[in-house]
């Protein structure tokens, strides 16, 4: 699988991204046997890029992705996780976790101060068993920006420096507030979650000029924008940024969806395939949860598309002019 630099920096990162949110149990619980196994068939189709957080299932995601230095060289792959939630031990008293469908054992605290990007560090590296973090990323920031830039990011260049990781960024979805961080600041990628896929191209405004601009690479997540791209006919209970997708989304996702069959291809294929032809998008990453969702999305990853679906996305007023697509 082919393999692209991040920013300046000395990291590499394979173009199918391996998301570990479903690992925490994002929606619905996963057993340890099947994210064993949609782990092992992520490395297995070549996949050598896995990002995790704290927050994915209260360090659940992370001590299972951390299983996968076990018995492989450390260097083979690209490891990613993220700070701004430190995560505080509680009583759960039987109680599920809020967001994901784990055990309430632990409340997270925002928290993106210099002390509070080291700790979660620190606690990030014991859950995982590692010695080290190749990529960080500040994580969803936008309610706390300007505590983010002030101090979150000065605390991650100081780690960088360190040694400690490898590349430096944010993950968010305010495209506006991204391109400030690419604008002000010293990052080397930014993870952008999904605004800059098939149903929505405001990146183009603003995030990717700047990236180009900057140097700086771009990670394309939520790529399916939750779920009305993720399958090839998108059906009426399609979500759209985890919410029922309005009438208007999902009969845009409907025609993209009847543009590629022509052509004989999914709508997966082509949402996995679109952000991989701006020049400053690295990679895409992908959550997955079991054996059979990876192998589902490695074979899209993989599938031949002419420039001819392009051309005709275009012309029917699915693409905006700006994105670059093969000619």
């Amino acid at each position: 699988m082919k393999r692209n630099r991040l920013g300046d920096s000395d990291v590499h990162v394979t173009e199918l991204g391996f998301g570990g949110g479903p690992l925490g149990g994002l929606l619905e619980a996963v057993d340890d046997d099947t994210a064993a196994g949609a782990l092992e068939a992520a490395w297995d189709s070549g996949i050598r890029y896995f990002d995790t957080s704290p927050h994915y299932g209260i360090g659940q995601s992370e001590r299972r992705i951390g299983a996968l230095s076990r018995g492989r060289p450390r260097d083979a792959w690209t490891l990613s996780t993220k700070v701004g939630r430190v995560l505080v031990p509680q009583d759960g008293a039987g109680r599920k976790d809020e967001a994901f469908e784990v055990p309430a054992s632990h409340r997270r605290v925002w928290d993106f101060t210099r002390d509070g990007v080291l700790r979660s560090v620190e606690d990030s590296l014991t859950r995982m068993g590692v010695d080290r973090i190749d990529v960080l990323y500040l994580h969803d920031a936008e309610e706390h920006f300007e505590d983010a830039l002030r101090d979150g990011c000065p605390a991650l260049a100081e780690l960088r420096a360190q040694g400690t990781v490898g590349a430096i960024g944010a993950g968010m979805y305010h495209t506006g507030k991204l391109t400030r961080l690419v604008e002000e600041t010293d990052v080397d990628v930014v993870m952008l979650s999904g605004r800059y896929t098939l149903l929505d191209h405001s990146a183009l405004d603003d995030l990717l000029p700047a990236c180009a601009a900057r140097g700086v690479s771009v990670l394309a997540a939520s790529v399916f924008n939750s779920g009305v791209l993720a399958t090839p006919h998108p059906s009426d209970g399609a979500t759209y940024d985890y919410a029922p997708a309005a009438p208007r989304t999902l009969e845009r996702a409907r025609r993209l969806a009847a543009v590629c069959a022509a052509h004989g291809v999914t709508l997966p294929a082509a949402a996995m395939k679109f952000p991989l032809h701006h020049p400053v998008v690295a990679g895409v990453v992908v959550g997955m949860r079991s054996a059979d969702e990876v192998r589902r999305n490695t074979e899209a990853y993989g599938a031949k598309i002419l420039a001819g679906l392009w051309a005709d996305l275009r012309a029917e007023g699915l693409l905006d002019a700006r994105a670059p697509v093969p000619a």
